[in-house]
């Protein structure tokens, strides 16, 4: 079966580009040239992937990457931000807001497809489908759910295999670098600061006060740690 990709582009020529280069390499696409119903049709047809422009007319990708991540049903689609605006602040943003990767433009058709398969790669189930019982949080590595004091948390994937691991491996130092290798593999488009940002936002979800951590704690000079609290 075809994994679907939704991609929101409103440039027509791109977009064709896109579903050409998608399509031959096996994958559905569904185009959508402005923001309007992604959201819908993604409830009745949830997508492997979101590809998103950040300029769209009807409302930003950003704004639509929020809406993304803020549903419980799409939360853990990953979503590759498509757009002319390269500063590493704008793709620190996209990685703020739940962004899975970002590839500017102008972009080579070979690189996109690149990039598509890497995050779906990366995003693939966890090869050991076990429940993990951590103080207060309970991960299920088979169903990539994750509860904090009896109650669900809505995770993105990234948010999921970043968590997962390090609980996996609790009490282990990791530096930023190592966590890169670990959860993002390919690092072409993010570096040391997008660990920051996701330890931040999990940080948010899972502990009760979030800057003074119990859980995910900072080594001083090092980097991060999963801690279960005694």
């Amino acid at each position: 079966m075809k994994k679907l990709i939704f991609v929101v582009e409103d440039d027509d020529d791109i977009a064709r580009l896109l579903q050409h280069h998608l399509e031959a390499a096996s994958y559905g696409v569904k185009l959508f040239p402005r923001t309007r119903d992604v959201i819908d049709s993604a409830w009745e047809h949830p997508p492997a992937l979101f590809l998103l422009d950040i300029m769209i007319p009807g409302g930003s990708g950003l704004d639509l990457c929020r809406q993304i991540r803020q549903s419980r049903e799409l939360a853990h689609v990953p979503v590759i931000f498509l757009t002319a605006r390269s500063a590493e602040a704008d793709r620190i943003m996209g990685l703020d807001i739940g962004a899975d990767d970002y590839v500017p433009k102008p972009f080579s058709p070979r690189e996109l497809l690149a990039r598509v398969k890497a995050v779906l790669r990366r995003f693939e189930r966890p090869l050991h489908p076990a429940k993990i019982a951590a103080g207060e949080i309970e991960i299920d590595s088979g169903a990539m759910t994750v509860s904090v004091r009896g109650a669900p948390l809505v995770t993105t994937a990234t948010e999921f295999r970043l968590l997962e691991y390090m609980a996996r491996h609790s009490g282990q130092v990791f530096t930023r670098d190592q966590l890169l290798d670990a959860v993002w593999r390919d690092r072409q488009y993010v570096t040391e600061r997008s660990v920051d940002v996701y330890i931040r936002k999990l940080r948010e979800k899972v502990e009760q006060e979030p800057d003074s951590p119990r859980y995910l704690r900072t080594v001083r000079g090092a980097g991060y740690r999963f801690e279960v609290p005694k």
